[in-house]
C-alpha cells in the first residue's frame, strides 16, 4: 500500500501569484479546468496502489473543505484529507507534524509533492526507481535545466552508476550542475528518523541563537533533510523528460494550461469555432462565431459573444467577453467584463524555445530601472474593461472600472 502527501504551503506564499490569489487560493487556481493540485490527486489516483493522499498546508480548514469533499467524492475509494498546520513549518516541518498521519495503516512508502509544480507526472516509472534500490529512503524526480537557470533551483550531482546522488544545494550561489529537484519525490517511512535528527539540530540552533531563527517545528525539506542525506548512498535521482515546470506566477500559469490541456483528451463537440487545444465548462455560452485557442481554458458559467477572439488565455468563472473583443496571453478573473471591440493582451513568458531544457524564467515584477517586466495581463475579478479600450500588460486589481487604455501599468 502506498499513500500520498500534497505540501501546498499557505495563504502568506504565492505572492507573485497575486492578484489571482486574492480570490481563489493557488492550489485551486483553475488549469485546464481543474484546480492545480487536481492533477497531482488525478496522477496519484492512477496508482492502483495508492489508496491515501493526505495534503498539508496553512491553508484555514474551511478553505479547502468544499474542496476535499468534492475530490473525496470523485475519487472514491481513495481516502483524501486536508491536514492544516498550526503555523507555517516549511516544506518538511508540516510533514514531519503530520508523520504519525502518513505512517498510519504502515504504507511501504510515500509520494511527496510540492503543490506548485505542474508535470505529466510519471509516478509508476518514479516507484519502480526506488523499489529497485533497497536502501534508497528518498528519490528525487529529477529534470535538466540551463546551466544559467539551474542555480534557481536545488541542484543534484549524481553518480552515473547507480544514480546516487553525491551533492544537493538548494539554490546555489554559483553553477553546480544541471541536473535540478522537481519537487516530486518517493520516501521510506525511515526517512522520519532521519527528519527527527534534524529537527533536533533545528531546536538547537533556535535555543542557542535566539531571535532570527525559524521557529520550533520549522524545517525545510531540501536544505535540512536532502542535504544531508547526499553522498551516504540513501538518496537518489531518477531524471525524466516529461514536461515539467512551476506555477510562480499568472505567467507560468498561462504554460502550465497549454501542457495540461495538450495531455487531455479532445472533447467530441465543443461550441464556436475551436482551434486544439481548449478547455469550455459546459455551463459556459459561447457564440457560434467566437473563435477561441489554441490553448483556452473557459470557466463555468462564463459568456462569450459574437465575433470574440481569445487564444493562450484562461477566463475565470463568470466572467464576460463582448462583443468583438479580442484576449490573448491574459488571465480574466471571475465576474470581469470586457467591453465590445476591446483588446486585452499580454505578453507571452514561455521557456527561450532556441535553448534546449530551458525553463520558465519567473522574473521580478519590476525591472532594474523600476519599470513593470512585460508579462501577461491579469484582469482581476469583477473588473470591468469598457467598450473600445485597450489594456496591455499590465495587471488590474479586483473591481475596477477603467476610464482609459492602460499599457505596462498596475492598476491599484
Amino acid at each position: 500500500m502506498l499513500k500520498a502527501v500534497i505540501l501546498i504551503g499557505g495563504p502568506q506564499k504565492g505572492t507573485r501569484f497575486r492578484p489571482l490569489s486574492l480570490d481563489t487560493p493557488k492550489p485551486l487556481f483553475p488549469i485546464a479546468g481543474l484546480p492545480l493540485i487536481q492533477h497531482h490527486i488525478k496522477a496519484c489516483k492512477r496508482l492502483a496502489s495508492c489508496k491515501e493522499i493526505l495534503i498539508i498546508g496553512s491553508y484555514t480548514t474551511t478553505t479547502m473543505a468544499q474542496f476535499v469533499n468534492d475530490m473525496q467524492i470523485e475519487y472514491s475509494p481513495v481516502i483524501i484529507r486536508y491536514l492544516q498546520e498550526f503555523t507555517p513549518l516549511g516544506t518538511g516541518g508540516g510533514l514531519y507534524h503530520f508523520r504519525d498521519q502518513v505512517r498510519a495503516g504502515n504504507p511501504t512508502a510515500f509520494f511527496l509533492l510540492n503543490g506548485d509544480v505542474c508535470a505529466d507526472f510519471p509516478l509508476e516509472e518514479l516507484w519502480a526507481f526506488h523499489e529497485e534500490r533497497p536502501n534508497a529512503l528518498v528519490t528525487i524526480m529529477g529534470t535538466e535545466a540551463t546551466r544559467q537557470q539551474s542555480i534557481h533551483y536545488g541542484c543534484m550531482v549524481q553518480e552515473p552508476t547507480t544514480k546516487a546522488v553525491t551533492h544537493y544545494v538548494e539554490k546555489p550561489s554559483s553553477y553546480i550542475s544541471t541536473l535540478i529537484n522537481c519537487g516530486v519525490y518517493v520516501c521510506s517511512l525511515q526517512i522520519f528518523h532521519t527528519m527527527a535528527d534534524a529537527l533536533q539540530k533545528e531546536k538547537t540552533g533556535f535555543y542557542s541563537n535566539g531571535q532570527g531563527s525559524p521557529p520550533p517545528g520549522y524545517m525545510s525539506f531540501e536544505q535540512d533533510v536532502l542535504s544531508p542525506l547526499a553522498g551516504t548512498n540513501k538518496l537518489f535521482a531518477m531524471q525524466v523528460g516529461n514536461w515539467w515546470s512551476q506555477v510562480k506566477t499568472a505567467g507560468s500559469a498561462i504554460y502550465a494550461n497549454r501542457h495540461y490541456l495538450e495531455l487531455q483528451p479532445r472533447p467530441q463537440r465543443q461550441p464556436g469555432h475551436v482551434l486544439p487545444h481548449v478547455h469550455v465548462h459546459p455551463t459556459a455560452d459561447v457564440d457560434c462565431t467566437a473563435v477561441i485557442g489554441p490553448n483556452v481554458s473557459v470557466g463555468e458559467g462564463v459568456t462569450i459573444k459574437a465575433g470574440v477572439r481569445i487564444k493562450e488565455s484562461i477566463v475565470l468563472n463568470n466572467a464576460t467577453i463582448n462583443e468583438h473583443a479580442l484576449v490573448m496571453y491574459s488571465v480574466v478573473g471571475q465576474g470581469a467584463s470586457v467591453g465590445e471591440w476591446s483588446r486585452v493582451e499580454g505578453t507571452p513568458s514561455d521557456p527561450d524555445p532556441d535553448k534546449p531544457f530551458a525553463k520558465m524564467d519567473n522574473v521580478p515584477l519590476f525591472n532594474s530601472e523600476g519599470r513593470l517586466n512585460p508579462s501577461i495581463t491579469v484582469l482581476g475579478s469583477g473588473v470591468v474593461v469598457p467598450a473600445e479600450r485597450i489594456v496591455l500588460n499590465s495587471i488590474v486589481l479586483p473591481h475596477k472600472q477603467l476610464s482609459r487604455s492602460f499599457k505596462n501599468e498596475i492598476i491599484l
